[in-house]
């Protein structure tokens, strides 16, 4: 009979990472479920950007210390992160302005380096946007994205290397709940017993939560990032841009490309949504981004990709423990900030599994705020800023 100390369900960035944090601690008889290949899921789909600009505490200060963890992956794991530093641009229309300052000032207040920037800062920086007027403008110099294969396959092998089991193409079919508490987690081959079990499956996870009687409202919503060529002499390179304005994010990539990201669809089936990008939305987007940098006029479409934010109804993840079954817990409903935030939510779960202080207080990312009214809000229409 397999017998583990703890189990966690997906193979993601965040089962990944916990799996490392885990072992770090000590707790190295331990088995990820994993039903194809590592980062296979929305990890694997990521636009990959870091940045801090939240309309919350709790997500800045994740995203935050979180970029440091990224800065010394390689130190922790022995596999580079990928960080890339580029700077990072908020822009927002004039309904907007007051909320801007009142972020950039909560963020200086945690210790972010980012600030508001007139027009003229923007020119000089990145004089390639488009500004106006009636526009603001926040700017992160240490901003950037990093690779998410490089990011979960670093986390997994360092903590192979400490004891840990990693086992792809595992697909879970259940959690055995005796009474209150976990006995085991099943798969089509075999059960494993143990006392902790993990549920972080990215846009499977709802399913597997109401297996056990426990319905977050987890919704998959389908983001497509559209990818061009830049033409190099107009446009050799560009810092990442939230564009409030014009509803896009973007970043540059190695080979001259940059990376749009558009569109939120709900109700997408994680196993039968399109995974494509839709020519409609290629042409909406890429009018989008011209509006805000003029010289991708001359860029060339070469392809993109579709993948799900799992959202919950305030856009912010449950990180905790389930009440009434005893040594279940979830890290779920990322909502688009995952990769960003991974390296501390992964340390604070751990943490909380370990019975430790966590080095970010998350309580407030408990499952108990939805029907105790307590949402997090965006001060932003665009709910990925929240």
């Amino acid at each position: 009979m397999a017998t583990a100390d703890a189990v966690i369900i997906g193979g993601g960035v965040m089962g990944c990472g916990m799996l490392y944090n885990l072992a770090t601690r000590g707790v190295t008889n331990t088995v990820l479920l994993e039903k194809d290949v590592l980062a296979s899921g929305s990890t694997s789909k990521s636009q990959a950007i870091l940045r801090m600009h939240y309309s919350n505490e709790v997500t800045t200060d994740l995203a935050w210390k979180s970029l440091e963890l990224f800065k010394n992956f390689e130190d922790m794991t022995g596999m580079p992160s990928g960080y890339t530093q580029t700077g990072y641009f908020l822009i927002v229309d004039q309904e907007n302005r007051a909320a801007l300052r009142e972020n950039v000032a909560m963020q200086k207040r945690i210790g972010v380096d980012t600030d508001i920037v007139t027009v003229e800062d923007v020119r000089d920086i990145a004089p390639m946007l488009a500004t106006a007027d009636n526009e603001a403008y926040a700017y992160e110099p240490q901003s950037g994205y990093a690779d998410p294969y490089s990011v979960t396959t670093g986390y997994a092998n360092a903590a192979r290397e400490l004891g840990a089991k990693v086992r792809s193409g595992t697909l879970v079919t259940g959690i055995d709940i005796d009474g209150d508490r976990v006995r085991a987690v099943l798969t089509a081959d075999e059960r494993i017993e143990t006392d902790i079990a993990v549920i972080a499956a990215g846009p499977w996870s709802g399913p597997l939560l109401k297996s056990v009687g426990v319905d977050l409202h987890l919704q998959p919503v389908r983001h497509q990032v559209v990818m061009l060529r830049r033409p190099q002499d107009i446009v050799p390179d560009h810092p990442i841009i939230g564009d409030v304005v014009n509803d896009l994010s973007a970043r540059p990539d190695t080979g001259n490309l940059t990376l749009v990201g558009v569109g939120e669809e709900d109700h997408s089936d994680p196993d039968t949504y399109n995974q494509g990008v839709d020519m409609p939305m290629v042409e909406k987007t890429f009018d989008a981004l011209v509006n805000r940098m003029p010289g991708m006029s001359q860029a060339l479409f070469r392809g993109g990709w579709s993948g799900l934010f799992t959202t919950t109804p305030d856009w912010h993840p449950v990180l905790d423990r389930i009440d009434g079954i005893d040594g279940l817990y979830c890290a779920v409903g990322f909502s688009g900030h995952g990769f960003k935030l991974s390296p501390m939510i992964t340390q604070a779960m751990a943490e909380m599994i370990t019975g430790e202080p966590t080095s970010v207080d998350i309580s407030m990312l408990d499952l108990k705020r939805f029907e105790e009214g307590r949402l997090m809000k965006s001060r932003y229409s665009m709910q990925v800023l929240a």
